[in-house]
């Protein structure tokens, strides 16, 4: 079996609701465990340190194989959560890659 991983890393908007809407997307992101067929491992952490090149929220995530991680980018209950995501977000880095068993 070839599992994937899947980071990301997003920073926030800034404003008085920052700390609230990295806690938010904390929940949500984490609300999708054990609803989508093939993701079996999810993880969300909020930043502490501040440093002006650091994310704010950081996902990691492990799927089955390539195509569990396509299921779940086109997931309706995926893209609601990257809806409210990207309505709290400026920037966003990602990386895919497989780990060989």
């Amino acid at each position: 079996m070839n599992m994937v991983k899947h980071i990301v890393m997003w920073r926030l908007r800034d404003g008085i609701s920052k700390t609230a809407d990295a806690a938010l997307i904390k929940s949500l992101l984490e609300g999708l465990g054990g609803k989508i067929s093939g993701l079996f491992k999810i993880e969300v952490g909020i930043n502490f340190i501040e440093d002006y090149n650091a994310a704010d929220v950081v996902l990691y995530s492990e799927f089955t194989d390539r195509t569990a991680l396509e299921t779940y980018q086109s997931h309706p209950l995926h893209l609601a959560v990257v809806a409210e995501v990207k309505a709290r977000t400026v920037e966003r880095r990602s990386a895919d890659y497989v780990v060989k068993n």
